[in-house]
């Protein structure tokens, strides 16, 4: 079992790379390829997954993402392929706080997961993660900032609200607060 690998990116493809270490080149599947340049040098924490008819690398950016990733898989039915692109388009924080606060939405937006195997993470890991609360916190209002942008409120009418609405909500339910203390 690895646990990393230092080497030169020498390919970049549409969801691998090929990582040279001393004359071997290992094909590693990322959730974002375009992260890593080529020829340059790249510490790629790894998981190994040897199955009967395949052996394959999943590379992620650091310790963190490959925990997180680890208690991804041992959801039932939820494999490599389906929970590596979750990285792509969510940040640990936000995988965890979505968990977490049983965001269900949130984790139905990644591709292939559904009502039921988002249900299905919530109740595998939810209080089984470690959570920095400070980093979703952050999240949740930058998050809660973009909604209401995009609603078309102004960025005084925002800062106005913001620290009014409990960061302990999901972020739909903050949006809810938000907008009742909006149209006041």
């Amino acid at each position: 079992m690895y646990d990393y690998i230092i080497g030169n990116v020498t390919s970049v493809n549409f969801n691998s790379i090929v990582l040279e270490n001393n004359g071997i080149g290992y094909l590693i599947y990322v959730a974002n390829p375009f992260y890593y340049q080529e020829n340059n040098e790249y510490k790629i924490y790894v998981y190994q997954q040897i199955k009967e008819d395949d052996n394959s690398l999943f590379g992620f950016v650091d310790s963190n993402e490959k925990d997180l990733f680890l208690k991804l898989i041992s959801v039932k039915g939820l494999g490599c392929k389906m929970a590596l692109p979750m990285f792509a388009t969510g940040s640990c924080d936000g995988i965890i706080d979505a968990i977490e606060r049983e965001n269900i939405l949130y984790l139905k937006k990644f591709p292939k997961i559904g009502d039921k195997l988002a249900k299905q993470i919530i109740l595998d890991l939810k209080g089984k993660l470690n959570i920095n609360v400070n980093n979703i916190i952050e999240d949740t209002t930058d998050e809660l900032i973009e909604v209401l942008k995009g609603l078309g409120y102004k960025d005084k009418e925002i800062k106005g609200i913001v620290s009014k609405v409990d960061t302990k909500l999901s972020i739909e339910e903050q949006v809810k607060e938000a907008l009742k203390l909006l149209l006041r």
